[in-house]
């Protein structure tokens, strides 16, 4: 049978998507615009979310026996809001279950609570508390900080320090990050739709940082001369703000920075990635940070998934 992925043209939803045809499976797509320029040709066929059309969006979903979820927004921006996002979600949840769905693989983030006090791991601990309410089986997979070609926190940190003379550490840099490949967490969540019971783990790579030092390691592969320097938080915000009115974007929230500085990005689990960031950055070092990647411009202007 079909298994159905969430922002299959997007980063995350396109690697699981991936990953599933080179294991054979028949792949279809939800997606916000479905004309958007399909990366896998004709072997995925796209379908809209049609949130506001439930019974459009069970009918997409019919056939198929795995649902992989990764929708979900980054901020708040446009009239998209947390709120709104956590009742799509659970409208997609409703759909699968009335679709006949076996089995849901949701992709949440390290350290979601519905009591949390930041938007974002609310949010998706409110996405956690609907799959569980769902009735359908599932599997929740939790990563931290997720790096790839297309990642943008990490390629806009080498962007920043291609281009200016110093770059800029949130207060005292020690708090911690374990980033992990976006393909090892496609490999991650096919595996876990095989478990028969319902599943909750994080996902999350082999090495451990301080963000001082995963800074000062992608400065080096890149432009060893760079001058990193300490800063007060909302100094810092501040500055952000300005870069984010000349690109014409948003750099980083407030809630993503002090999520970042409360260790949000880290697990207490042995890992289960298996790709070093250290490695990776060697290989990427030469096209990493090259050009600008706007989140508003890849989810916001354009497309959201």
């Amino acid at each position: 049978m079909a298994s159905v992925v969430t922002g299959a043209f997007g980063y995350i939803g396109k690697y699981i998507a991936r990953h599933l045809l080179q294991l054979g499976e028949q792949v279809q797509t939800i997606t916000t615009h479905p004309d958007k320029p399909n990366p896998f040709g004709d072997a995925v066929k796209a379908f809209p979310y049609n949130f506001a059309r439930p019974h459009e969006l069970t009918a997409s979903l019919r056939g198929a026996s795995t649902l992989y979820n990764t929708y979900w927004i980054r901020f708040e921006y446009g009239g998209a809001t947390f709120r709104q996002a956590v009742q799509n979600t659970s409208t997609l949840f409703d759909c699968a279950k009335k679709a006949g769905i076996q089995k849901i693989v949701h992709i949440s983030v390290t350290h979601a609570s519905p009591e949390s006090y930041l938007p974002y791991y609310k949010g998706k601990g409110l996405q956690e508390i609907a799959l569980v309410n769902s009735g359908v089986p599932y599997s929740i997979v939790s990563p931290t900080l997720v790096f790839g070609k297309e990642d943008i926190l990490v390629n806009n940190i080498a962007w920043l320090i291609r281009r200016f003379p110093v770059f800029p550490i949130f207060g005292s840099g020690s708090y911690m990050v374990q980033p992990l490949y976006v393909e090892d967490l496609a490999a991650i969540a096919v595996a876990s739709a095989k478990e028969q019971r319902s599943t909750t783990l994080d996902a999350i790579g082999p090495e451990v940082y301080t963000f001082r030092d995963f800074v000062r390691l992608i400065a080096w592969k890149i432009k060893p001369k760079v001058r990193l320097i300490h800063v007060p938080p909302t100094i810092g915000l501040a500055l952000g703000r300005l870069i984010g009115l000349a690109v014409r974007d948003i750099i980083l929230t407030r809630g993503e920075l002090r999520g970042l500085m409360d260790n949000l990005l880290t697990s207490d689990q042995s890992p289960n990635g298996t790709t070093r960031f250290s490695e990776w950055l060697e290989s990427s070092k030469n096209g990493l940070g090259r050009a600008y990647s706007s989140e508003l411009g890849r989810h916001f202007r354009g497309s959201l998934h």
